[in-house]
């Protein structure tokens, strides 16, 4: 475990009372770990910005009474078969389905695999989420 540092920062009075209601809403139990946690935030953005190792979850909505998307969608899956580590398929009513995909490499593989995937013509809405593996996370 590294060594901890203390430092001190300047805000405004209204952003720190915001900061505050904030961190109640989270229930963070003080500021410190607030603002770790907005830290480590910035810095996953920071790695799933560049060519370094990322994990993304893909959320897929569609109505699979559309004409061969299952197929289109599962076809998609097989050819990134070495990125795509796991599936979850729901069926939500008699007609839609949520599909969430977790996908890893590197973070523009993992963003152009999402893209494919959520502009499959039929797909209602798509959403990618990313971080990274942690290893670096302190």
């Amino acid at each position: 475990m590294s060594k901890t540092v203390r430092f001190g920062i300047s805000l405004d009075e209204k952003l720190l009372i915001d900061f505050d209601r904030l961190i109640e809403q989270k229930k963070y139990t003080n500021r410190s770990e607030a603002i770790r946690d907005l830290i480590r935030s910035s810095l996953v953005e920071n790695k799933c910005e560049s060519t370094e190792e990322a994990i993304g979850t893909v959320t897929l909505i569609y109505n699979h009474h559309v004409r061969d998307l299952s197929d289109k969608l599962t076809e998609q899956q097989h050819h990134h078969h070495d990125r795509i580590i796991s599936s979850l398929h729901v069926h939500l009513d008699a007609h839609n389905c949520l599909e969430v995909l977790i996908v890893r490499g590197p973070a523009h593989e993992v963003k152009q695999i999402a893209d494919e995937l959520i502009g499959v013509k039929g797909v209602k809405h798509g959403k990618l989420v990313m971080t990274t593996t942690g290893k670096d996370l302190a």
